[in-house]
């Protein structure tokens, strides 16, 4: 295939070109972030502190007030983590506590199915725990009672 001029093909080729032409002009798409953090607000606040007009600066107050905001917003995040954390800690904890409980859940086919968990795996987000030889996630546990027998 010779090529006459970018984005050209001779007419020897069954290549389109369009197709060509469009190989080499693409640019790369840049995923915008989707989150506001403090990595975020510093740059922000650098940015406005480099192109304000040396004649007036900023106020004083605002650059406080702003920076006041940075360490809520990171404090918040912290909460967040933490809260976060907490849940999963209390999810392990019943799940855990449920070892030798008799349970009772819905399976796939729609039908209530009750058994003994003999065990608990902690391997996804949400604990799993075992009934026989299913294995039933915590959240779809509809009942709890104590063992017979």
């Amino acid at each position: 295939m010779t090529i006459d001029a970018v984005g050209t093909v001779s007419t020897a080729s069954t290549t389109d070109a369009a197709t060509v032409a469009s190989m080499y002009s693409t640019t790369p798409v840049r995923t915008p972030k989707q989150t506001l953090d403090s990595e975020t607000f510093m740059s922000l606040l650098v940015t406005q502190l480099r192109n304000q007009d040396p004649s007036s600066p900023m106020d004083t107050n605002q650059m406080i007030a702003q920076t006041t905001q940075l360490a809520m917003m990171e404090k918040l995040t912290a909460l967040s983590t933490t809260s976060d954390e907490n849940f999963s800690l209390q999810m392990r904890t019943a799940a855990a506590a449920l070892v030798g409980q008799n349970v009772t859940y819905t399976d796939a086919t729609g039908a209530s199915v009750s058994g003994i968990v003999s065990a608990v795996s902690y391997a996804g987000s949400v604990p799993q725990v075992t009934v026989g030889k299913a294995s039933v996630a915590l959240d779809a546990i509809s009942g709890v009672t104590a063992p017979t027998g």
